[in-house]
């Protein structure tokens, strides 16, 4: 019945002229049509398709059909006799049909699915695109919608991250990714090969340009690449890195002068349209291929050999601040891959402390101590530590004085307070042992950071248990200097300084740890009281309320911070008994000199 439909609307047509088709004509052509697939009259259909006659009337009505067949072929559940006529059909239709009207089709087929389904119509319809792309005149605006559609969908798909995973590639988005070069290249060898300079052209490239950005921000911004010794020539992202960076320089943007003009105000390279519309996704896409150059190493023998390891560190600081203000595991660990990647070719106390006027040589180690503190990824936590020691090994003295102030300043965090106080303390026994001081961790200067370290921030009223880090390594950088540094020599500044440390920092800290102690020995008790009427109840231990602890439990938990407490103590009592050892034995040798 539905083949006899068909047959009619086609034999009332063939008489007419392409341009006296009505629109009722179109939709009777469509519903026998879907009838013939549904019923399973595909044979009669493809018969109908080929049959020279109805050219015409399948060039303006048969991409129609188009979704109906697509959607039977991606049915795994087709008899192969069937599928084989279904892309007969299908082919057909790409060959015959309209192809402004096919375009609109594929695309609207390939925005349609979901989840595991999307690599699954895209790697069916890519090559017909493809073909109908190459048909129509406009083809910058063409492409650019297909690409557009395909790096929407294909954004939606999870990117592998584990060799493993790579491997299975569950979603496809590994076999799309090879399939959109093919599709692409041919484009790319329009622009190439087309030596005018039209207007066309330059739109076409132009499309092409805004691909290549958003395919270097998604996918291989958070893709995860196989070690080269590992992946024997198969790594897919490593694959369709190389042809993206390849297809930027073919369309003429060669990469060397689109990285190292980014973020100026005036440009070698002069899509600043771009630029200015889509700057966060440009410099996630900027960063990305910093990332696949100075760390992958692809393409990377297209960089000027001259360039110099400060030139490049400077150039990446900006990139690398990108990297850490996001959050995805992957990305954070591209961005300390790559200030690793930079930090490694400077030498030890090269790093002028005049570099830390510009913003990123202070954003990016702020970066790091966030990362440090509060990444739930252990391993990103410790490679943080690492990369700040490292950035710290580089600067010059003044610049490590003027990071050292810095954080002191703004990471609120005890933990990075006392790694950024160990670091002091270090760069002051150097000093001391050079034959000329350093006049930055000696003197005037190391005074005025010592008031930054040797002090309670909000007094006796201080949560010791919280700041106990800090405060163990400050009372540490004490001994340290009362051993040290004699009263008489005074390098340090330590000994004229002492009645203020006194003051600011030594004598709240006894009050403190007095009025702390009382406090957790007086919940320790009422603990102890409350486990022999087996009741539950909360506890606030650094100034963070613990509700419903079992009594046993609550107990380890304050005995803890007494043991705290009582280390802090032993410590400082060993100070104060060595400033009174000191100053006693400089005024015995006084009264001897007098």
């Amino acid at each position: 019945m539905a083949v006899e439909e068909l047959q009619s609307i086609i034999k009332r047509c063939q008489i007419l002229e392409e341009q006296d088709f009505k629109e009722e004509d179109f939709g009777l052509f469509q519903l026998a049509g879907q009838r013939c697939i549904e019923e399973g009259h595909i044979d009669q259909l493809l018969e109908i398709i080929q049959n020279e006659k109805n050219k015409v009337i399948i060039k303006n009505m048969g991409w129609n059909l188009i979704g109906p067949v697509v959607r039977c072929l991606l049915c795994k559940d087709k008899e192969d006799a069937k599928r084989k006529v279904y892309f007969l059909i299908f082919d057909l239709l790409v060959k015959l049909c309209s192809p402004k009207e096919l375009l609109l089709g594929l695309l609207e087929l390939i925005e349609e699915p979901s989840g595991k389904q999307i690599s699954q119509s895209i790697l069916l319809l890519l090559q017909p695109l493809q073909t109908v792309i190459q048909k129509l005149h406009n083809k910058a605006y063409s492409v650019g919608l297909a690409l557009s559609t395909l790096w929407n969908q294909l954004s939606l798909l999870p990117v592998p991250y584990s060799k493993e995973q790579i491997q299975m590639d569950d979603y496809g988005l590994c076999q799309c990714c090879k399939a959109l070069i093919e599709f692409t290249k041919p484009f790319v060898e329009e622009v190439v090969d087309n030596k005018e300079n039209s207007l066309e052209n330059e739109k076409l490239k132009d499309e092409l340009l805004k691909f290549c950005f958003k395919s270097l921000k998604c996918p291989l911004l958070t893709a995860q690449f196989l070690e080269q010794s590992e992946e024997g020539g198969n790594d897919p992202f490593r694959y369709f890195a190389s042809e993206i960076i390849g297809f930027l320089s073919a369309i003429g943007h060669p990469f060397p002068k689109m990285i190292f003009n980014h973020g100026r105000k005036k440009r070698t390279w002069n899509y600043l349209e771009f630029e200015e519309e889509e700057d966060k996704q440009l410099a996630d896409s900027m960063a990305s291929l910093a990332y696949l150059v100075f760390v992958q190493g692809i393409r990377i023998d297209q960089l000027p050999m001259v360039l110099s390891p400060l030139y490049l560190l400077q150039f990446n600081m900006g990139h690398i601040e990108v990297f850490l203000q996001r959050t995805e595991e992957s990305v954070i660990s591209k961005g300390l891959e790559l200030l690793e990647n930079s930090l490694l070719r400077i030498e030890d106390n090269s790093l002028l402390y005049q570099y830390l006027e510009i913003k990123s040589f202070l954003t990016v180690p702020q970066g790091l101590v966030k990362v440090m503190t509060l990444c739930p990824i252990e391993t990103l936590r410790k490679k943080s530590l690492a990369m700040l020691q490292l950035y710290i090994n580089k600067l010059d003295s003044q610049g490590k004085y003027t990071l050292f102030r810095c954080l002191l300043n703004t990471s609120n965090h005890s933990g990075v307070e006392a790694f950024i106080i160990q670091n002091i303390k270090n760069q002051i026994d150097m000093s001391l042992k050079r034959t000329h001081n350093n006049k930055w961790f000696t003197g005037p200067q190391l005074v005025s950071l010592l008031d930054l370290v040797l002090f309670l921030p909000e007094g006796a009223e201080a949560d010791l248990l919280q700041n106990s880090d800090r405060i163990m390594a400050s009372l540490n950088l004490l001994r340290y200097l009362v051993i040290k540094d004699n009263e008489n020599d005074n390098q340090t500044g330590l000994w004229t300084e002492l009645g203020n440390i006194e003051n600011n920092f030594l004598k709240p800290l006894h009050i403190g740890l007095n009025m702390s102690k009382a406090h957790y020995e007086a919940e320790i008790k009422n603990s102890q009281e409350a486990q022999k009427s087996k009741d539950l109840r909360s506890v606030t231990v650094g100034g963070e309320e613990i509700p419903n602890m079992p009594p046993e439990i609550q107990l380890k938990v304050l005995h803890s911070a007494l043991f705290t407490f009582d280390l802090i103590e032993s410590v400082l009592a060993r100070v104060e008994e060595l400033i009174e050892i000191k100053t006693k034995s400089t005024s015995e040798e006084n009264i001897g000199i007098k």
